[in-house]
């Protein structure tokens, strides 16, 4: 090889050998960040399970709805039907349920049982209907004694609520008569004369709601308790149905009407993502946004009742909206980029100590091969000097000899390079002073 071609061979080296002096540093910031992808901040899962109450329509109807949507963005909800609230949160609080989330109306949360789940928002009013028969006008749920009432499916929503407003009233199985059937029966055991009174819930434009009001004979109660309710549970909501609201045809009801209403809220698992978190946020904020009969626009999703603990995605989300990334991101896209970002930042920080360990270090290795060689020389020279006559010099020749062919194979990056020309130079005078003697 001629010189010009060494010296082309020594250029085309370089970037070579600036990579393996990196190659160290970039390794090991490269499996921290890889730890740190997959265990710092997990990926989301892919699919989530909601428990809803298996006779309200409303919570298929609006499940049903956001599995659509988050169905666009990859995410799959399976939606589980129970017997009612309660056991939607019981296999909630069960770790080995499988639950993810719960649509629930407001006061079924007990001191214990919300250990564990948060609150993404109240959705919308489910008001509870007061539908009678009869010539006696009903304004007071006192007056409901001595009467037959249907009072909703044992462990239902309206069941549960119905028993605490007439408790309160002071109306029970001792003064009235109080059937428990589901929502359908009692449609028919008004329409058939069996029942007096029957409670029901549901949105205004519920179809069950709308076919008890065009029913001949039976009247929508105004509740003039509702205001007092409302300010003894503090999850329970006076509304104002206008006229008409119910058959503009029909002029259903004939006049304002006071209603009383819980607000619907979206229970999840307090361990829930904080991606999935705020995706729901997305999709309850485009379901339930608008204006409706009972709410002003942009009023839900919020946080209206005090069950459940807010969560911090939902508390952030109400008071800024969605994070910067969701606002311009699909969904995977905005994930991956957040994900990267939180690992990036203590990347950096971690990197600029790296940067001075790993070439110090690497340094250290490189230059140990030198001095390993550098001592068998010295090892060499102080056996020669203390060897008492007569000197065995073909011996120390063979060793001498040996160090050199370990210095010629002897492979070292470019910027150490002068180190090994200094350990040649000194075989060179080790074997000066052999030849010498």
């Amino acid at each position: 090889m001629n010189t010009e071609e060494a010296r082309e061979a020594l250029h085309v080296s370089l970037p070579m050998q600036a990579f393996r002096a990196s190659l160290p540093y970039l390794l090991v910031l490269g499996l921290i960040a890889l730890a740190a992808y997959w265990l710092i901040d997990p990926a989301p899962p892919k699919k989530m399970v909601i428990s809803i109450s298996k006779e309200d329509g409303n919570y298929q109807a609006y499940a049903s709805l956001y599995a659509a949507l988050l169905q666009t963005e990859g995410i799959t909800l399976e939606i589980r039907e129970s017997e009612g609230p309660r056991q939607s949160l019981d296999e909630l609080s069960q770790e080995d349920s499988g639950v993810d989330l719960a649509l629930v109306p407001g006061g079924m949360a007990g001191a214990q049982s919300s250990v564990g789940m948060v609150s993404l928002g109240s959705l919308y009013y489910e008001p509870l209907w007061i539908f009678y028969k009869g010539r006696q006008k009903i304004e007071h749920l006192s007056q409901l004694k001595g009467l037959r009432v249907g009072a909703g499916r044992p462990d239902s929503g309206t069941r549960l609520l119905t028993q605490l407003i007439l408790d309160a009233a002071g109306v029970n199985g001792r003064n009235a008569t109080l059937y428990e059937i589901g929502e359908d029966d009692s449609k028919e055991a008004l329409r058939h004369g069996v029942a007096d009174v029957i409670f029901l819930s549901g949105v205004p434009d519920s179809p069950l709601i709308r076919e008890v009001a065009l029913m001949p004979g039976a009247n929508l109660v105004d509740l003039q308790d509702a205001e007092a309710l409302s300010r003894q549970f503090n999850f329970l909501h006076e509304r104002v149905l206008p006229q008409s609201a119910l058959s503009l045809q029909a002029n259903l009801p004939p006049q304002r009407t006071r209603l009383l209403a819980p607000a619907v809220t979206l229970v999840a698992r307090e361990a829930l993502h904080p991606a999935l978190a705020y995706l729901l946020l997305k999709v309850l904020t485009r379901v339930h946004g608008g204006a409706g009969m009972l709410n002003q626009e942009h009023e839900f999703p919020s946080h209206k009742d005090s069950d459940f603990e807010l969560s911090s995605q939902a508390a952030y989300f109400f008071q800024s909206g969605p994070p910067f990334l969701d606002r311009y991101l699909p969904f995977w896209a905005a994930t991956f980029v957040s994900r990267v970002l939180i690992i990036l930042l203590p990347l950096l920080a971690l990197a600029i100590p790296l940067s001075r360990v790993i070439p110090a270090l690497y340094t250290w290795l490189i230059k140990s091969r030198i001095h390993k060689l550098y001592g068998e020389l010295r090892f060499l020279e102080l056996q020669l000097r203390n060897t008492p006559p007569p000197v065995d010099f073909a011996r120390f020749r063979n060793e001498l000899d040996a160090i050199e062919n370990k210095v010629n194979r002897l492979r070292l990056p470019v910027a150490f390079s002068s180190h090994l020309y200094e350990l040649r130079s000194h075989v060179g005078l080790v074997r000066a002073r052999i030849e010498s003697w």
